[in-house]
């Protein structure tokens, strides 16, 4: 079900918590509403559709994603960048790494490890700085 999205600091503000098998609706949502809003947005977190877990969707290339409590594991190399956020209006700059990789469970809660750079490797940055309460 595509939900409506959160703009409230304070409750952006605050850290998330992990996802259980119990929160599959949640990322099924939260799919949902990314779909919704390919035109204009890349990924999400969860505290963006007003749920404090630690889940992120992305969007590489044509195909949508989920990652349920992502852990950045290692970080290459720092660049400069300005991003833009559905849950605020304009731009902030910021900094990011070419090159994460990341430790998830997958949408059937197995466990995956990941290796991304450029624009994938920034989308999911961002959203994990979602869950840990932090906004561009």
């Amino acid at each position: 079900m595509i939900k409506k999205i959160t703009r409230d600091p304070m409750f952006l503000a605050q850290k998330s918590v992990d996802a259980t098998e119990a929160d599959k609706q949640v990322i099924s949502d939260l799919l949902d509403t990314l779909r919704a809003n390919l035109d204009h947005c890349v990924g999400m977190a969860a505290n963006m559709i007003g749920v404090s877990k630690n889940i992120i969707v992305v969007a590489a290339g044509p195909f949508q994603f989920a990652m349920i409590n992502p852990v950045i594991t290692k970080k290459m190399g720092t660049f400069q960048t300005e991003e833009g956020c559905l849950s605020m209006d304009g731009v902030r700059p910021c900094t990011r790494y070419k090159e994460i990789e990341v430790d998830y469970l997958d949408t059937n809660f197995k466990k995956q490890h990941g290796k991304y750079t450029g624009w994938t490797a920034q989308i999911i940055q961002h959203e994990i700085d979602h869950c840990n309460g932090i906004v561009i």
